[in-house]
């Protein structure tokens, strides 16, 4: 079953390009559920009112400069890169914020930059090298998808039978119908791009994987937040 949360509503890593499916044979081997985690408008921010971090910058921005930038929390970082030719703005923020998760989550790149976030993250934001990233069917939608339910069968294959939140900024009803019709505990939080993953999302998400029951001897399914174990 689903939980949904909205931005705007209230052991050693896996071998890189791990293909979809490896870590879902069974749950009851993993102590932490997965998190599939999107970049561009989840660290990678765009969509700003008018106006870059850089606005009223003389010259051309170099590569790893910094500027801030306003969260609606407080004031944020932003790392400027250029990456096949594409600028980023890429959270230190939200950087930081998917560090603490480590201690919660299993980590899961699920974008369309695919082994391009293992080539660029660790280097340009501190964030951990070997993390599985998912390969996607150019077939089913492709990286200029405006929603997420290209990245479905992906997502699905990959997690198989394991608990898993998925944070991105465009979620569909195909993601929410997929989300309720799991019968491992699902969790989707939606960023706003301006800002990326801040410390609401962020709460959010420990508070839920923090909430989780793993199974107990015997027993193959985890429970959700507030749910009563069967007799």
């Amino acid at each position: 079953m689903e939980a949904k949360e909205s931005s705007e509503d209230a052991d050693a890593p896996p071998a890189r390009g791990a293909s979809a499916g490896l870590l879902g044979a069974s749950s009851s081997f993993h102590k932490k559920p997965l998190l599939m985690v999107d970049i561009d408008g989840v660290i990678s921010l765009f969509g700003f009112a008018g106006h870059t971090p850089w606005t009223g910058h003389s010259g051309a921005v170099a590569e790893g400069s910094r500027a801030g930038y306003s969260l609606g929390e407080g004031q944020g970082e932003v790392s400027y890169a250029t990456i096949d030719g594409i600028p980023h703005f890429l959270s230190r923020a939200a950087a930081a914020h998917l560090l603490d998760l480590t201690a919660d989550f299993d980590l899961v790149w699920a974008s369309g930059w695919e082994e391009k976030a293992e080539e660029y993250l660790p280097r340009l934001l501190g964030l951990p090298a070997g993390l599985p990233f998912l390969h996607f069917e150019r077939g089913v939608g492709g990286t200029g998808s405006s929603n997420a339910h290209w990245k479905l069968a992906a997502i699905d294959e990959h997690a198989g039978s394991r608990p898993l939140a998925w944070i991105d900024d465009s979620f569909n009803d195909a993601c929410h119908a997929w989300a309720n019709a799991r019968p491992m505990p699902t969790l989707l939080i939606q960023t706003a791009p301006e800002r990326g993953l801040t410390s609401r999302e962020t709460s959010l998400l420990v508070t839920w994987a923090r909430g989780l029951t793993p199974p107990r001897a015997g027993a193959r399914d985890w429970l959700a937040p507030g749910a009563t174990p069967p007799r």
